[in-house]
């Protein structure tokens, strides 16, 4: 591998507010010449941003987020100091790392990271762990979702319902998406085998009229919805033991707090006081144990072809805030990338 510099360049998240106030591009932030035993050191190749990046820069104070701090979670790289652990210097790695994504050297422990299949390019496996370890720990470890059962996905074309949609697929469930209309091709090239067009029909209602023939065994809210509807009706669709998984309801403003407070309600409420049947759970993606194996199960389904990361756009590591304006309009199908390396160095 080629010498390791000592100063770096990084996108820091130094305040609290929007991306064009919150991020801060610094060119002389040291690189991590001391490993901490378990730890691996990543030259980034690419990086992609999450909605929850963002949201976070405006919500919580310095003093809870731990500013300032490397943003984002999600990275491709290549391995420069494998550090006696099971990787080795020059292995292609995909990573998931809470402490920070966006800069050309990470140190992350080696349990958070997975081989980059070779079918795929980095700028596509940047997008990979957050989203897909988020379907997959929704979908098996929260919801224990069999082969053969039936699957609602609320927000098929989001990027952790089109994970959703594959990862189940390769399971052998029956995947029906909820998206709007112009989404519905992207769904269906996924593997979903029925759609929704939740700009057609009031959805809750929708189904509570028209059940699918065999009631769905896990519904997966992949867009963080406060309304608590879909959750409510959920008795009419839902298969007795079935389980209602959010990614977690994430309120866009003052108008949301109404329905996230009566969605909290609900969720509290009983059944032997009139409350809703099936049991909803919210999923916390955070590294544990089980991360590894979980990323190497994807790496598997990657390269036989089963599953296939889904890039929406692709930005220079100088655009980085431009990559967020796109991110936070919300249409984004599948992930906004950010090219960490020269452009001639990752063919995408």
């Amino acid at each position: 591998m080629s010498s390791i510099p000592t100063t770096q360049r990084a996108w820091r998240n130094v305040a609290r507010g929007l991306p064009k106030d919150a991020l801060q591009l610094v060119t002389d932030l040291p690189v991590p010449t001391e490993l901490k035993p378990g730890y691996v050191l990543v030259k980034v190749e690419a990086a992609a941003l999450n909605p929850i990046g963002y949201k976070l820069m405006k919500l919580l104070p310095n003093s809870v987020a731990g500013r300032p701090l490397t943003a984002e979670q999600d990275l491709a790289g290549v391995i420069v100091n494998g550090n006696g652990t099971k990787w080795s210097d020059g292995d292609a790695v995909m990573c998931f790392n809470p402490k920070g994504a966006l800069a050309e050297y990470i140190a992350v422990p080696a349990a958070q990271c997975g081989r980059r299949p070779a079918n795929i390019t980095p700028v596509e496996a940047a997008g990979v762990p957050v989203c897909a370890l988020t379907a997959h720990k929704a979908l098996f470890e929260a919801a224990h979702l069999q082969e053969g059962q039936s699957l609602l996905i609320n927000g098929g074309s989001t990027s952790v319902g089109a994970f959703a949609i594959q990862l189940a697929k390769a399971k052998g469930v029956k995947v029906t998406a909820i998206a709007s209309g112009k989404n519905e091709e992207f769904c269906r090239k996924f593997g979903a085998d029925e759609f929704i067009d939740y700009k057609e029909v009031d959805v809750p209602r929708y189904l509570s009229k028209n059940p699918p023939a065999i009631l769905y065994n896990v519904i997966l809210d992949a867009v963080g919805s406060t309304d608590p509807a879909l959750y409510n009706h959920s008795c009419d669709y839902l298969a007795p033991g079935g389980v209602f998984v959010s990614v977690g309801p994430q309120p866009q403003g003052l108008a949301d707090v109404p329905k996230f407070t009566r969605l909290l309600v609900d969720i509290a409420t009983p059944k032997w006081l009139g409350g809703v049947r099936g049991k909803w759970t919210v999923i916390s993606l955070k590294p544990d144990g089980k991360t590894e194996g979980m990323l190497e199960e994807i790496s598997t389904l990657i390269t036989e072809e089963k599953v296939k990361p889904v890039v929406d756009s692709v930005f220079t590591f100088e655009d980085t805030l431009k990559a967020y304006d796109r991110s936070m309009t919300g249409r984004a199908t599948g992930k906004v990338v950010i090219k960490v390396v020269d452009a001639e160095r990752i063919i995408d």
